[in-house]
């Protein structure tokens, strides 16, 4: 279905909603219901009747097209074998990682090395996975979920686990703005949920600053990597002399 074909979807369920009829838009615009029906069947609307339509359910043109953007399915998670797809072809995942960072067609192959047709090969294998959505003169338009997670310890997390997470860390941190702080202490469990929730407060606000800097120029951006985590933990040197609890009866 095409965006204007699930847009005038939308502005039908509205005027279902509400108890609008063919014969009530047709009174209000002065038109017959004939003409009214062949206008919604044909949906070639301009923009003018759209707006006095949506006047009808007290609905701005925004309100419309915010309504058919929240009734389309985003995605929370994949499936195992889409998420091993993806890890499969390194040049997928690649063009996957740059449309989650919201870079344009002409952005990836200016930018990689990929050519136009295997962008476009990628991108319709992306629309496949309902990652994007590809459209006319192909421009991309995201489907993923605020809440997005991979599957727990799926495919992709034991690629990063495996191929990521040694790289990430390897690094001296040294360079401004470069930053890694590692805290250990004895907390109670109370303690350790107040610090899991600001971390996962931090998390949102790094995914709300990424959506924001998505509007500037790719120039002005760069790929940065934020770890965050916490567990029960104990340095392994310090293992080999804990001593064994006695149970006291």
């Amino acid at each position: 279905m095409s965006q204007s074909s699930a847009l005038i979807h939308t502005l039908k369920q509205q005027l279902k909603l509400q108890g609008v009829t063919y014969a009530m838009i047709a009174q209000a615009l002065s038109m017959s219901e004939a003409n009214i029906k062949r206008l919604f069947a044909s949906e070639r609307f301009t923009v003018i009747r759209l707006e006095q339509i949506c006047q009808l359910i007290n609905l701005e043109l925004t309100d419309l097209a915010r309504l058919y953007e929240d009734s389309r399915q985003h995605i929370t998670q994949l499936s195992i074998d889409q998420e091993k797809e993806l890890i499969a072809d390194t040049k997928l995942m690649l063009v996957a990682v740059c449309v989650r960072n919201h870079l344009n067609f002409n952005e990836i192959i200016s930018n990689y090395q990929v050519s136009e047709p295997e962008c476009i090969k990628y991108l319709a294998k992306l629309d496949r996975l309902n990652i994007i959505d590809l459209l006319p003169g192909n421009k991309i338009k995201l489907r993923i979920a605020e809440d997005f997670h991979w599957q727990p310890y799926g495919p992709i997390e034991r690629f990063y686990e495996k191929e990521i997470q040694g790289q990430f860390l390897k690094s001296g941190f040294n360079q401004s703005p470069d930053l890694r702080l590692f805290l250990s202490g004895l907390l109670s469990e109370h303690s350790q949920q107040i610090i899991n929730k600001k971390l996962q407060s931090l998390a949102h606000e790094f995914t709300q600053l990424h959506r924001q800097d998505c509007e500037l120029p790719l120039q002005q951006r760069r790929s940065i990597g934020l770890l965050l985590a916490t567990r029960e933990w104990e340095f392994s040197a310090f293992t080999p002399y804990l001593r064994k609890q006695e149970n006291i009866t």
